[in-house]
């Protein structure tokens, strides 16, 4: 070591010299482009900085030798330093890592080095410094001179560029002519003094040519270095220097062209920046702008969460590729950081200065439609705290929960009571979401047609009726487009009147095909705005005379009044607007004429006059008038909630009116034509909007934020309530590390009994919609406030509830942390013999008798070969409690003696309660893996040998493998076994040898007796025992010293799926068996891995079961723009409660697409879109409109009614499905939560697994896709054992009609089209049973086909099993009668 670091040392020093060396040459560089006679200095420099390096080298060997000249170190020094290097090499973790490198670096320097560099350093500086202080005293000598010596500008004339000559005229100008001209004016002046041009005829001996050669000779520039200069030989050599530029392939040329390359860019460079600024300059403007279209706080700022969402939103969209922009935006928790103008202008600048015109133009216009969008944020969190007020006054018990059934009683009480107006904003509490599919009856769920039970009162009959207008409006004006003259002009118009149009369907028609007809595309609505309007116009009329209807539902269907309804979001821009439109900047359009005449008629008479006195009597009405109004005793036939909220909606439209606020409904928004945006900006409708909604201020608060926030569940009350008591302080640490390990919080249970704060808020807000104002809540709050009573006998069954329910969580809490410090090795199970030993000494064996006849009332699992019963956490819970149970006093009391009891009796040692607690924390991140996994199991499989690989290095001492073997069906060699075991994953090291391997029956190993047994198998020496098979045949045979370790891997019925194994033969020490702590623990490993390899596949199964429930929805609809499907997940972020992850989108050709590596969605990311988490928090559906499109949100419920995922249906700019794919949605969605039900609960082991079908045996992933069509098989063949004989009747005589004659022709072929439908299907379900009829000569005879349709049809039907093998039916021709 001392070699090498010897022959290091020299390294940095040259290094040194080197890097002054490149610094001085770099210098001299940049002055040659400055003088000519920079040459002689270089070479200087250069020698210095050689001079100094040698200097230095000889100083490094100097101190070298003297060195060595030391007394050398005693034998007994190196080994103690060799001791404290082996120290810090054995855990280099602690030693290097905490350091920086510099300083890591500048310890191991000796200091004589270091004092050796700064001398170097110092003189070389030094040096430097002498060598430019000579150079700046010529430059000041050569200034002096010219001063003295004046310049003669007749050397100019030597300057020329010409081409043909300028190689050569410039080579004379440096090399010659400097000394040739003064030669010359020299031998000039001596012809001149001699007077030989005078005296011609003299004879001299004065030769001129020999006289210049000797002048030249003398002045020879190579010889004299310094010489004085006249003015002309002064202006000469500027000339020369100036001529040299144009020569080329030169170094003077090269310079020149990249001065001058550089002053372009520069100059490029500031007008780009001039520009820029300029651009920066106008965006902040528009921003600052823009600022004033938001809803502000009382200090006239905006919470920066808000504006990170919407630039969030922004860079999400993949039409702009702006993802590295999404990366580095950084989204806050809180909404306390607050931004004025000048700061949002300033923020949102800094995130997109790089953005151009047109994309810039394009985030002014978000930044429009999100003012809005916020506007209805604040509205609805205004009427969330509106619910919540009531749900506290409406719960005087304190007890946190309110009864179910009374609410949706009131909620349709104040339906039925309400105008038709009001009904058509309203949605039908006695509806599906209101109420559960299993609270429908089966005969009405699977076959009730009745379309008016829609969400929507009349639904389906107003959007026939204006699509079938619609459409025949546009048909008449493509008709007359066609007719060419007058004359077929005017026939056709005779034909019209002649012949009335068809009168629409008053009902659905029975299939979605029939309602699709009169569908129309938002394109073919976009092409004929004109139509539109008069149609909606039209429309208002009839429906403001006739029913009432809302200018909300007209566009219910999507249909005609679509996107004028889209288009009314963006109103009312204002002036800053137009500054902004001047500038060239985005702009979003304002409200077009259509939509306001659509509202006017509210303030119309019936006959479309508008009375002034019944207005101005609406507008003064005040709160005691409505109070006064709702005082009024009513009974059900009275209309008094209808007359008050006429009254306050009139109110609220008048209001808007006056304040020119938009109307409150669901953001859709449009951006107008050029002519449109010119025509609105002359309207009073794009004045500033009003700082207030509806006349209320905005707090500035985020009611539903803070109210999350502090949302406390009952598991933590009591979790605190023990904190706070010291007779449990022993567990105190361990209900800690349980509640920071809770999988997910924050979700609330659903109940058919009771409603939370959560649930109560969301059902209500789903009641009343998005589109009515607040003054419609406030009623329904007094109306609740008044109705809403509770007898003494219900309040004291729910605080009798509600001490229960405190008590449940409590002694869950308490068990589990008694549990867990009983279980030290983490194990996952107790012996139950153990556990009876220490019961029995409870109170001095005085209550054994009543302990053991707890016994009585318990199924414990079956005993192992060695007779141990092995309690889960679960079993001894409910062990314990049966024990309470049986013993006598306050069951609370008993719970906390025995309790205490127990923790008291279990002595533990601290390093017992470290080692239990690393453990713990290592079997939780296996946990956590699985559900953050995103449905894969290569992070379950990472964890999973990390956390052997931690407890054997930590807790063994050993260096371990391990490889995990999974069950499968031996399909290829059956003659070697009928199933194998498959190695699917490994420790790294063994990758090569291990992963993928197969072990049959018929080889080596005790993994198959692990299988058959079902215990764990410990061979402390593998090299002696005769059953081991070695993956890797490289190791030699002497090198097998080592102990392994198989464990079976269970699931919840203890069957053997698999076997974890472990070993040690990479381990170096000699004794390297396991120790029965070790075991334990390993066991325990395998048990959580088996919990979280069966949750990882049970979400992949609930997948496929929706993957298949969307293809058969898709089949029948067609109105879905698209289905996203979210999982919930535990938040990486301590602070936050959880996550969703986007598993898979179906778009609206059915192709689903799933994501391998799923994105996370966050709450703090989803203001504007904070309808996912509002259905996981109350695992209610919600209904929401974002950005002009409706969604509808299905939560996937866990068995514990706590929602594990929801399902997105994303169904476009309509507001809602007509009733029949309203229906088949609600037949999936059943389907599908049953599916889930069902695989949860036989994952768990809670209930037994059944084939109902052959099919179903084939495998587990094929069981999951088909468990769908199975469930709803069940579903139908349980309703039609509800039939009756009459239902029978009725079925066969469906076709015999007494007033058929006297019917329409229409009603006539509408009937008869109904009747060969039930044939057909009928038909189509005998032939299942009867194949044989399709050979018969009366194959279509009706007739023949009565006789079959009897009660033995409905038995056949229920036991029928389609995918069974002695199933033989003719597919194709059964197909052609369903279709």
């Amino acid at each position: 070591m001392n070699e090498s670091t010897s022959q290091e040392e020299p390294k940095p020093t040259q290094e040194n010299g080197k890097e002054d060396n490149e610094k001085k040459q770099d210098s001299t560089e940049v002055k040659e482009l400055h003088e000519n006679s920079q040459n002689v200095q270089d070479v200087s420099v250069t020698d210095t900085s050689n001079n100094v390096v040698e200097e230095a080298t000889d100083e490094i060997k100097s101190q070298e030798i003297n060195l060595e000249g030391q007394p050398k170190i005693s034998p007994g020094l190196i080994k103690d330093s060799k001791l404290s290097r082996n120290v810090v090499v054995r855990k280099p973790a602690k030693v290097v890592f905490a350091l920086d490198k510099s300083e890591l670096k500048s310890k191991l320097e000796q200091p004589w080095k270091k004092n050796l560099f700064e001398r170097v350093d110092a003189r070389a500086q030094a040096m430097q410094q002498k060598i430019i202080d000579k150079d700046n005293l010529k430059k000041e000598l050569e200034k002096k001179a010219e001063k003295k010596i004046p310049e003669d500008n007749l050397a100019k004339e030597w300057f020329n560029t010409e081409n043909m000559t300028l190689n050569t005229h410039a080579y004379l100008l440096d090399k010659l002519l400097p000394t040739l001209v003064p030669g010359v004016e020299n031998m000039l002046t001596q012809v001149e003094k001699k007077k030989l041009l005078t005296e011609a005829d003299i004879p001299t001996k004065f030769d001129p040519i020999n006289h210049l050669g000797e002048y030249l000779m003398r002045n020879n520039p190579g010889y004299i270095k310094d010489r004085g200069m006249s003015g002309y030989q002064r202006v000469m050599k500027e000339v020369t220097e100036e001529l040299k530029i144009y020569v080329p392939n030169t170094s003077g040329n090269r310079v020149s062209k990249m001065k001058e390359s550089v002053n372009q860019r520069r100059e490029r460079r500031e007008s780009i920046n001039k520009v820029k600024e300029k651009v920066a300059n106008t965006q902040k403007q528009a921003l600052q702008e823009q600022f004033d279209e938001w809803i502000l706080d009382p200090r006239g700022m905006i919470p920066m969460v808000v504006i990170q969402n919407v630039l969030h939103e922004f860079f999400q969209n993949r039409d702009f590729d702006l993802e590295s922009h999404c990366k580095q935006l950084d989204i806050t928790d809180s909404t306390e950081p607050r931004l004025g103008k000048m700061e949002f202008a300033e923020y949102i600048s800094s995130h997109v200065a790089d953005f151009k015109n047109e994309m810039f133009e394009k985030l002014l216009k978000h930044l429009c439609h999100c003012a809005d969008e916020f506007r209805e944020v604040i509205k609805t969190d205004m009427q969330r705290q509106m619910f919540a007020e009531l749900f506290l006054h409406c719960d005087s018990g304190k007890v946190g929960f309110l009864d179910r059934q009374r609410t949706l009683a009131l909620l349709e009480m104040f339906y039925d009571q309400s105008s038709q107006m009001l009904r058509s904003l309203l949605r039908n509490p006695r509806q599906w979401p209101f109420i559960e599919f299993e609270e429908i009856d089966l005969p009405e769920f699977w076959g009730d047609m009745d379309n008016q039970k829609h969400i929507y009162e009349d639904f389906d009959k107003v959007a026939l009726e204006v699509n079938t207008s619609l459409a025949e409006k546009r048909a008449s004006k493509t008709q007359g487009k066609l007719l060419q003259n007058p004359e077929d002009q005017q026939k056709h118009d005779e034909q019209r009147i002649s012949t009335p149009p068809p009168d629409p369907p008053k009902q659905q028609g029975g299939t979605a095909a029939e309602q699709r007809q009169y569908r129309i595309s938002t394109e073919e609505q976009d092409r004929e705005p004109t139509a539109e309007q008069e149609l909606s116009s039209k429309l208002v009329t009839e429906q403001g005379t006739r029913t009432e209807l809302t200018p909300e539902q007209a566009p219910s269907g999507e249909l005609v009044i679509e996107q004028e309804q889209h288009g009314r979001s963006t109103t009312e821009q204002g002036s800053h607007r137009e500054s902004i439109t001047e500038q060239g900047l985005a702009e979003c359009g304002s409200q077009e004429k259509s939509i306001e005449e659509l509202y006017e008629w509210s303030e119309e008479g019936p006959h479309g006059e508008t009375n002034s006195k019944e207005q101005q009597d609406m507008k003064s009405s005040s709160p005691s008038i409505i109070h006064s109004i709702l005082s009024k005793s009513t009974k059900p036939g009275e209309s008094t909630i209808s007359e008050y909220v006429e009254i306050t909606l009139q109110e609220g439209r008048s209001w808007e009116q006056a304040n020119e606020e938009e109307v409150p409904t669901s953001s859709r928004k449009v951006c107008l034509s050029e002519t449109a945006k010119k025509e609105v900006l002359k309207d009073k409708s794009c004045e500033p909007k009003s700082p207030k909604i509806e006349g209320k201020s905005w707090s500035g608060e985020f009611f539903t934020c803070n109210w999350k926030m502090n949302a406390k569940f009952e598991d933590e009350k009591q979790a605190n309530i023990i904190y706070g008591n010291s007779k449990f302080k022993d567990l105190h640490s361990i209900i800690r590390n349980i509640q920071s390990y809770k999988e997910i919080k924050g979700r609330s249970a659903f109940s058919r009994v009771s409603l939370n704060l959560l649930q109560f808020v969301q059902l209500l807000e789903t009641f009343v919609g998005e589109d009515v104002p607040l003054s419609v809540s406030e009623a329904l709050t007094s109306f609740f406030k008044k109705g809403y009573v509770e007898t003494k006998e219900e309040k004291l069954n729910a605080l009798e509830q509600i001490r229960q329910n405190a008590f449940r969580a409590l002694r869950g809490i308490l068990l589990e942390a008694l549990f867990q410090k009983w279980d030290s090795d983490s194990s996952g199970f107790l012996d139950l013999k153990e556990v009876d030993e220490l019961l029995y000494t409870y109170k001095d064996g005085m209550e054994k008798e009543s302990m053991k006849k707890a016994k009585l009332h318990i199924q414990f699992p079956k005993p192992h070969s060695d007779h141990e019963v092995r309690l889960s956490s679960k079993q001894f819970q409910k062990y314990i409690e049966l024990v309470v149970s049986e013993l006598r006093g306050n069951e609370d009391q008993v719970l906390e003696s025995v309790v205490e009891f127990l923790m008291n009796a279990l002595q533990r040692s601290h390093v017992d309660n470290l080692r239990n607690s690393a453990r713990r924390k290592w079997l939780h991140q296996i946990q956590c893996a699985a559900q953050t996994s995103g449905v894969s199991l290569e992070p379950v499989y990472t964890e999973t040998f990390r956390a052997l690989t931690q407890d054997a290095d930590t807790h063994g001492n050993k260096k371990i493998s391990a490889h995990i073997s999974l069950l499968e069906e031996n399909l290829l060699l059956p003659d070697r076994g009928n199933v194998l075991l498959r190695n699917v994953a490994c420790t790294l090291d063994d990758a090569p040898w291990v992963l993928n391997k197969v072990l049959y029956r018929d080889m080596k190993g005790i993994s198959f007796t692990v299988m058959d047994e079902g215990e764990p198998i410990h061979v402390p020496q593998v090299q002696y025992h005769g059953n081991i098979f070695f993956w890797n045949d490289s190791r030699p045979k002497n090198d097998y010293n080592g102990s392994f370790l198989a464990l079976p891997l269970q699931d919840a019925y203890m069957r053997i799926f698999g076997v974890l194994a472990v070993d040690t033969l990479r381990d170096p020490h000699d004794i390297n068996i396991f120790l029965p702590h070790e075991i334990r623990f390993y066991q325990g490993v395998s048990n959580v891995f088996s919990t979280a390899y069966h949750f990882v596949h049970s979400r992949e199964h609930i997948l496929h079961v929706v993957i298949t429930g969307i293809g058969w929805l898709y089949n029948i609809t067609s109105s879905i723009t698209s289905i996203t499907t979210y999982f919930i997940e535990p938040s990486p972020d301590q602070d936050s409660d959880y996550v969703l992850r986007n598993m898979m989108v179906t778009g609206q050709l059915g192709l689903t697409e799933i994501h391998k590596n799923p994105p996370t969605i966050f709450r703090k990311s989803c203001i504007f879109r904070d309808f996912l988490f509002k259905c996981t928090d109350s695992s209610e559906v919600v209904l929401a409109s974002v950005c002009g499109e409706t969604h509808l949100v299905i939560p996937l419920r866990e068995r514990t009614g706590e929602a594990l995922g929801v399902l997105d249906f994303n169904i476009g700019r309509t507001r809602m499905l007509l009733y029949q794919e309203y229906k088949d949605l609600q037949k999936m969605m059943k389907v599908i939560q049953a599916a889930c039900y069902e695989i949860l609960g036989e994952l768990s082991g809670e209930i037994k697994k059944k084939y109902i079908l052959e099919i179903e045996r084939v495998g587990e992933v094929q069981r999951a896709g088909i468990i769908f069509f199975r469930i709803m098989l069940q579903e139908l063949q349980e309703s039609l054992q509800l039939l009756k004989s009459m239902d029978f009747v009725s079925l066969l005589l469906y076709d015999h009609n007494p007033i058929a004659e006297t019917t329409s022709q229409d009603k006539s072929l509408e009937l008869k089209a109904n009747v060969n439908l039930v044939h057909d299907i009928l038909k189509a379900v005998i032939l299942f049973f009867h194949p044989e009829l399709e050979f018969s000569s009366d194959f279509g005879n009706w007739d023949k086909y009565i006789f079959y349709v009897n009660r033995y049809l409905v038995e056949n039907i229920c036991v029928f099993d389609p995918t069974a093998k002695h199933v033989k039916v003719n597919l194709q021709l059964i197909d052609e009668h369903i279709k």
